[in-house]
């Protein structure tokens, strides 16, 4: 009994700062759900799923993750990731035209998921040990293959969503690194000149008309942007104190398509209004400012980019989704973290949270 308690009172505690916020973003998501379906089916599963994530979380608080550090592991994991995500196109469920899970039942798990921070992960891993060399250009270069290849894979299944955040990660990571700015911004340059000479002399009207439908779904909103007009409804009938728990129209009367997953900040702001979804990010940011706290106090480079890389993914996530949600950005099938319906996703943040609560409490007691 003395050594249970320990691990919620003692040097054993986690980190309460980072366990807070995100647990409360999960209850939110849970009381979303429970409140636009008669059944309850989302709300138990979910629950069950947020039980079982936050046990792993209080269990990778306790392990000692100094290991990450060796390349050897890095390499078996990242080899491990880049076999599950080519295992997909012959073993991976079909849903919605993507063949981006494994099923099994009851359960399904998404590999992109763990393929987010295996990248973080081998990229800390990269850029920690060449800080002193970091501004070679071959640096951007070689840390963009390894996320490439990554993306590439989950854009094939396809994943457009899920390759954008892995660049996007890489692209931030490369900003906190120290890379030389000069060299980043010719590679920015390139894919400016590169896009704009694709859309001048290569591509054909009717591409141009997906391409604009895509960057602008709420054109078409009776075709494209049908989901996105919905959700901007729901996020603005909200107005400032919203509608009341289960009585958000659009979700409950599923006007609002997949409410549990891509757009469930819109669900949530139909029902708390902007003074509910402002404390929603507020504890968002909360979150990140502990993860970025968390950074500042690393005993290596490793774990203060693993750190940032983390709250690089998270804000891009919260970002995406948030935007898309607003008809501010396209409908790339984005969950918000911690609060979106599903197992897979739900299992990988609250194991990351572990690992920098457990990152944490051994710099603490190393000082």
């Amino acid at each position: 009994m003395q050594s249970f308690l320990k691990i919620f009172t003692g040097r054993e505690s986690p980190d309460w700062a980072l366990f807070i916020p995100a647990f409360l973003i999960s209850i939110a998501g849970l009381i979303t759900m429970d409140s636009f379906t008669g059944d309850h089916h989302y709300f138990v599963r979910q629950s069950i799923w947020i039980l079982i994530s936050v046990s792993i979380f209080f269990i990778a608080n306790v392990v000692d993750w100094r290991f990450l550090r060796r390349t050897r592991v890095l390499v078996s994991l990242f080899g491990v990731t880049l076999f599950l995500l080519l295992l997909l196109f012959t073993l991976g469920h079909v849903a919605k035209g993507a063949q981006s899970w494994f099923s099994f039942g009851l359960f399904a798990f998404q590999p992109s998921d763990l393929a987010k921070i295996v990248t973080i992960l081998l990229l800390s891993k990269y850029f920690s040990r060449r800080h002193i060399e970091i501004a070679n250009f071959k640096h951007i270069l070689v840390s963009g293959i390894y996320a490439l290849v990554v993306a590439g894979l989950v854009f094939l299944q396809p994943d457009f969503g899920g390759a954008v955040i892995v660049f996007a990660v890489w692209f931030g990571m490369v900003m906190v690194s120290g890379i030389s700015k000069k060299h980043l911004g010719l590679v920015i340059l390139v894919s400016v000149v590169t896009a704009l000479s694709l859309w001048l002399f290569v591509l054909h009207p009717y591409q141009k008309s997906r391409i604009i439908t895509f960057i602008h779904p709420l054109a078409d909103i009776h075709g494209a942007g049908y989901n996105a007009y919905q959700s901007t409804i729901a996020v603005g009938s909200g107005q400032v104190l919203g509608k009341g728990i289960g009585q958000g129209s659009q979700s409950k009367l599923k006007f609002l398509p997949e409410f549990q997953t891509d757009f469930i900040f819109a669900a949530f702001a139909e029902e708390w209004g902007f003074i509910g979804t402002l404390f929603l990010l507020v504890l968002c940011l909360a979150l990140v400012w502990r993860i970025i706290n968390n950074a500042t106090r690393g005993p290596t480079n490793f774990e203060i980019l693993f750190a940032l890389g983390v709250a690089i993914l998270f804000i891009i996530h919260i970002v995406i989704h948030a935007g898309m949600n607003m008809g501010l950005l396209p409908v790339t099938g984005i969950v918000f973290p911690f609060m979106s319906y599903g197992g897979s996703h739900l299992v990988i943040e609250w194991l990351v949270l572990g690992i920098l609560s457990s990152m944490r409490r051994q710099s603490e007691i190393a000082s």
